[in-house]
């Protein structure tokens, strides 16, 4: 685990913004700066946590967890769903083929959790028993399985608004996509979760709901883009006591941004509004939860990068 000591030195040395115009045209994120150039796409993962569709502010080392997790995943998936990935020159850089972003995010959900607006559980808790066009039985307790994983899609929102949970009928009628193009994705995305719960299984989590972006390649083949399983697009409970937690109404023990949602619930924020600011000793304890769930998927010690983001971006892609 890194020290403590690396973490607090890192709180002023995070990746907050980038601006290197020769990679090509930019498109800025909630997190990560994409830049576009000759068929291809430099994804720059910088340190900024988002939630509640809202960019919070910046975590120690989050942009090199998460790229190194979704090289991880995507390298651990390339035989059972095709991927974007051509190369990872940086700790915080990928570059990938570019590819025309599908307009809905496919969401995969496997328990009846959440504490957004937008999740299953505040839809099922508000009296509603139907989700994205699936059906929910009566009775059900917050952070139970569910019945199957569920594919519950939502629409993409611009930055700094909300998106929404829709169903297959619902995107069809949009013309968003073809139902050939959504039946695709949706076994992509099947196949892909089920992978994910049993390599956490292995590592003593669970891989509780993940959301998906896909894309379509210049030559029609449909691909995982972005990122697959890390803690930004995936929640993970530990599974030793999981149940022993539920059965005594307990929250489960998770190792993703849940932690930072949580905090500023406490502090009566829930999307609406600027954001209170993050306190030092929150994003360090979100480094630490971000670091060790990195460390526990991937099976290795993750080794932090602590030199000045910007200097060794440039050095590392000859910028």
């Amino acid at each position: 685990m890194v020290s403590d000591d690396v973490i607090q030195n890192q709180l002023n040395k995070t990746l907050d913004a980038t601006d290197f115009p020769t990679l090509g045209v930019k498109y800025e994120g909630k997190v990560r700066d994409c830049y576009i150039r000759d068929s291809r796409r430099t994804i720059i993962v910088t340190d900024r946590l988002s939630a509640f569709d809202v960019v919070l502010g910046t975590i120690p080392f989050k942009g090199q967890v998460l790229n190194q997790m979704a090289a991880y995943w995507f390298r651990a998936t390339a035989d059972i769903a095709p991927n974007h990935v051509l190369g990872v020159p940086d700790p915080q850089v990928m570059v990938g083929v570019e590819c025309q972003l599908l307009p809905v995010e496919f969401v995969m959900r496997a328990y009846l959790t959440g504490v957004t607006s937008t999740s299953i559980w505040s839809h099922y808790q508000g009296g509603l028993r139907q989700f994205c066009g699936h059906d929910l039985p009566d009775g059900m307790r917050k952070n139970q399985p569910l019945h199957a994983a569920l594919l519950t899609p939502s629409t993409k929102a611009e930055k700094g608004a909300h998106d929404r949970s829709v169903s297959r009928a619902e995107i069809l009628e949009m013309g968003a996509l073809s139902a050939a193009e959504f039946d695709q994705a949706a076994a992509m995305c099947a196949r892909v979760f089920d992978f994910g719960q049993r390599e956490a299984a292995r590592r003593g989590l669970i891989l509780v709901d993940t959301k998906y972006e896909i894309g379509r390649r210049p030559d029609g083949t449909l691909c995982f883009i972005d990122e697959i399983h890390t803690p930004d697009s995936s929640r993970y409970w530990y599974a030793d006591d999981y149940q022993s937690r539920f059965d005594q109404g307990l929250e489960p023990r998770g190792l993703d941004k849940e932690y930072v949602r949580r905090t500023l619930i406490e502090q009566g924020y829930r999307g609406d509004g600027p954001p209170p600011p993050l306190s030092d000793a929150v994003r360090a304890e979100a480094a630490r939860r971000y670091i060790e769930v990195c460390e526990l998927i991937t099976g290795r010690p993750f080794v932090p990068d602590t030199d000045e983001p910007i200097a060794r971006i440039r050095r590392n892609l000859g910028l």
